[in-house]
């Protein structure tokens, strides 16, 4: 039996088309032998979501997004997912929507809790949770910014405004007069700055004669620290402070009438022996210049000496 042309280009275009089919569901994640669940997850916005994004668990691909659409008679989003029937967590598991790039849209995972009384079934729906992508999580960053940069330019307009109706034309004119003779004074400065290292340039071995001669002076007076430093002056010091305290001894014990001399110091007697004694001996040396003849005797024959009288005043 002859097979005719037309039926072996029918099994051949048939052929392609299954395996085009077969190629575009393996290029999609799906397989056609491969049996599904069907799971359901409401939310209030799915900006981003589209149909044929992935539904993963911990990073790993399970599932897809077949459908969204309204939910009947309201305006949250239900969104279908066929995931692998294998998959046995329990319906307390939670359907997180989440941004998986800054281009790279949102797809869903599937947070599973495991209760082996409480399996998923097809048709069962799953609680729903919105993970903040970078996009919101900046824009919350930047708003409370942007409202105190509005502040802040809000507050900037009414210091310049404050600031237009202080300067009036006399005050600008001042300011102006003012910013021009800062000008010539930097002016000024720089010049004699400029001065200034002309004139140390001009003068650099001077200056550095002076130093050698200041780091020579510092040398001799450090020899001359260390050589009084080594003529133990501080032994010199205590041995004349001793010698001082023991002239405050002795001259507390003089001040006290202790001793010979404190004695003499302190004692008014003597003072008054010697007065009278002085006395005495002026009244001598007068008598033996007036009458030496009383106390020098000189006689060949012997006279007898005569008696003292006492002569009158």
């Amino acid at each position: 039996m002859k097979i005719s042309k037309e039926i072996k280009t029918s099994i051949v275009v048939l052929g392609g088309i299954a395996l085009f089919i077969y190629g575009f569901s393996f290029l999609k994640g799906n397989s056609i032998f491969q049996s599904t669940k069907t799971l359901y997850a409401v939310y209030k916005d799915v900006e981003g979501l589209v149909p044929g994004a992935k539904v993963n668990v911990n990073g790993l691909s399970v599932g897809k997004i077949s459908q969204i659409d309204f939910l009947p008679n309201t305006t949250k989003i239900l969104v279908t997912m066929d995931v692998r029937k294998d998959l046995d967590f329990s319906k307390k598991s939670i359907a997180l929507l989440y941004e998986t790039g800054l281009i790279g849209g949102k797809a869903i995972a599937i947070q599973p809790a495991f209760n082996p009384a409480d399996i998923i079934e097809s048709g069962d729906t799953l609680k729903s949770e919105i993970k903040p992508g970078l996009t919101e999580l900046i824009n919350r960053q930047i708003e409370p910014l942007q409202i105190k940069i509005e502040s802040m330019l809000s507050s900037a307009d009414s210091l310049f405004a404050g600031v237009s109706n202080v300067l009036d034309n006399d005050t600008q004119t001042n300011l102006k007069s003012t910013l021009e003779n800062l000008s010539i004074t930097t002016n000024n400065l720089n010049k004699a700055s400029l001065a200034a290292v002309k004139i140390l340039d001009q003068n650099q071995s001077q200056i550095n004669a002076m130093f050698s001669n200041i780091k020579m002076t510092s040398e001799n007076l450090k020899s001359i620290t260390d050589s009084i430093e080594q003529a133990q002056i501080s032994h010199t010091i205590r041995s004349f402070t001793k010698t001082v305290e023991g002239l405050n001894k002795i001259v507390a014990s003089i001040e006290s009438g202790q001793g010979t001399i404190g004695k003499l110091i302190n004692d008014d007697t003597l003072y008054q022996n010697l007065s009278d004694a002085s006395e005495e001996l002026d009244q001598l040396l007068s008598d033996l210049k007036n009458h030496p003849k009383r106390y020098v005797h000189f006689s060949l024959f012997g006279k007898k000496e005569k008696p003292y009288t006492e002569e009158e005043k």
